[in-house]
């Protein structure tokens, strides 16, 4: 069993894209709708990507309809993909649900050999950059996903991806007009996190993040009512995970109740942590997402006289 990272350290960039290169398509959770897909497609090769969809992609599982294909058929297109010294970037179609159940049918040992390369995905994704992150050490992206409302309908969420695969130096500050400071402060950390709920379902399986020494934590959700969230933080906070932990990054809770309940949970549960909190950054399921590099250090900045709140990558998040 390799070591699990501090989460203080920074974790292995992966080159950027440039046009021709080469990007597989996978379905790590939920099944594929087609036509979304091809629109998804569509943008990338308007990109001057080449798009790669793996076999599985348009499977669905033959007795579970809510996932795309067998654990292990999705396990081996993502192998597959990364283990193929032609495809340069990794890209999930959508999220839904299943990548936990099958992140430990992956072949790290081999996945570590292939080196890091750009992985794009968000939701239940999550379960993939924390394994990527903890068992291999490469730094991800946490960004909209190809066969999705998010990227085919918001010019803004696509841009955001775009320029960070092909030019993350030119935005390396986060944050929509949104963002506000929740608790006021500024921390600097190791970006970390993504869908809450499944960070709080990892806790106690193996590979677990031990704790958050170090860490800046960004997380969202969507359609968890606010005492199911009080309850996914009381989780966190219990369990230790969050021990150590420099700030939060909040993005949209979409679907999880009227905000001013939700903001009252998130006040309750990370105020007394004395640690600063952005709200409303603008990444997840919401209306605009942001693309949020995972694995490299960032600032965050949140003034207490109301200024403008925003996360600052203190290195591109690709070389």
């Amino acid at each position: 069993m390799t070591a699990v990272p501090s989460s203080a350290a920074p974790l292995a960039r992966p080159p950027r894209l440039r046009p021709g290169a080469r990007v597989a398509v996978v379905a790590p959770s939920g099944p594929v709708p087609a036509d979304r897909l091809e629109a998804g497609l569509g943008v990338l090769r308007d990109w001057g990507l080449e798009p790669v969809v793996m076999p599985h992609v348009h499977d669905v599982h033959p007795d579970l309809d809510y996932l795309a294909g067998t654990d292990a058929d999705r396990a081996a297109d993502l192998r597959a993909a990364w283990c193929d010294p032609s495809v340069d970037a990794v890209f999930c179609a959508r999220g839904g649900y299943g990548a936990h159940r099958m992140v430990d049918l992956l072949d790290w040992a081999a996945i570590r050999a292939a080196g890091p390369k750009v992985f794009v995905g968000y939701s239940d994704i999550t379960a993939l950059h924390e394994a990527f992150a903890l068992r291999a050490g490469y730094a991800t992206l946490h960004g909209p996903m190809v066969a999705t409302e998010r990227f085919l309908e918001d010019a803004p969420t696509r841009e955001h991806l775009r320029a960070t695969l092909f030019e993350p130096e030119q935005v390396r500050t986060l944050g929509l007009d949104t963002a506000a400071a929740l608790v006021p402060g500024r921390a600097r950390g190791i970006l970390y996190g993504g869908c809450v709920s499944l960070l709080a379902a990892a806790i106690g399986t193996p590979h677990a993040r031990p704790d958050a020494q170090g860490g800046l934590l960004a997380i969202e959700d969507t359609g968890e009512e606010p005492y199911r969230l009080d309850g996914i933080l009381t989780r966190l906070l219990r369990s230790g995970s969050l021990s150590g932990l420099a700030g939060v990054v909040c993005g949209s809770w979409q679907e999880c109740g009227p905000y001013e309940k939700v903001r009252a949970v998130l006040a309750d549960r990370f105020g007394p942590l004395g640690i600063p909190v952005i709200e409303e950054l603008g990444f997840g399921h919401g209306p605009t997402a942001l693309t949020v590099p995972l694995g490299v250090p960032a600032v965050l900045d949140a003034p207490a006289d109301g200024g403008r709140c925003t996360l600052t990558v203190e290195v591109p998040a690709l070389l």
